[in-house]
């Protein structure tokens, strides 16, 4: 789940000067669990365009904008729309907005109306927690399932720091220190002896971006 937050209308505004008609594109998945480019969303937006002088030609909410067979699909019913569009604004974290500027065929502009915060899980109310920083070297079957790279302030793959103090966190005192969670749930489920294991630095390179998985 990536999670996003919607960017002010003074922001908004402010990209979309110069242009009159918008067309909208929303995310049925990760922004609208977050709230911030389902349906109802969309329609806001563009009733607070429309009462700036903004014409909104129409609006579509694909499954996944960040994959090119939904976007494609989701344009291929709207393209007279489109066609009337000075440009899209795209409700969806990075990568819906990407998307659809590499699939527009038009060659509109496109911009985004979400910034993008985090990829997290979800619990059963609804909250977003940031456990993975997707670094390319997993050690959650070492660690009882914890990520010490985001869930310790200081990334450290080799135990806590100096500064952890009762239990937590020496950067912010509020926060339970990783490697005490990490140790007691491998107490718990009897694998204390990973921690023994020495992890070297983390290769960063497995980190350098753009990164990319090509399918074969």
């Amino acid at each position: 789940m990536n999670v996003t937050a919607q960017k002010t209308l003074q922001e908004i505004l402010s990209s979309l000067e110069g242009f009159v008609k918008i067309f909208l594109v929303g995310c049925g998945k990760c922004s609208t669990v977050c709230k911030t480019g389902g349906e109802s969303e969309l329609l806001e937006i563009k009733k607070r365009l429309e009462s700036h002088g903004k014409t909104v030609t129409g609006m579509c909410v694909p499954e996944s904008p960040c994959m090119a067979v939904h976007i494609k699909t989701a344009f291929s019913k709207q393209l007279k729309q489109l066609r009337e569009s000075d440009a899209v604004l795209v409700l969806s974290c990075g990568l819906g907005v990407q998307s659809v500027k590499d699939n527009d065929r038009i060659g509109l502009v496109v911009l985004p109306g979400c910034s993008t915060l985090f990829g997290s899980t979800v619990d059963t109310q609804g909250n977003f927690y940031e456990k993975c920083s997707m670094c390319g070297e997993c050690v959650l079957h070492l660690t009882g399932g914890i990520c010490p790279i985001t869930l310790c302030s200081k990334g450290l793959l080799n135990g806590p720091c100096g500064g952890m103090n009762k239990g937590k966190c020496e950067v912010d005192k509020e926060k339970d220190c990783a490697w005490v969670l990490i140790y007691k749930e491998c107490e718990k489920k009897q694998k204390l002896h990973n921690l023994k294991q020495i992890h070297k630095p983390k290769n960063f390179k497995k980190m350098l971006h753009p990164r990319r998985k090509l399918i074969q």
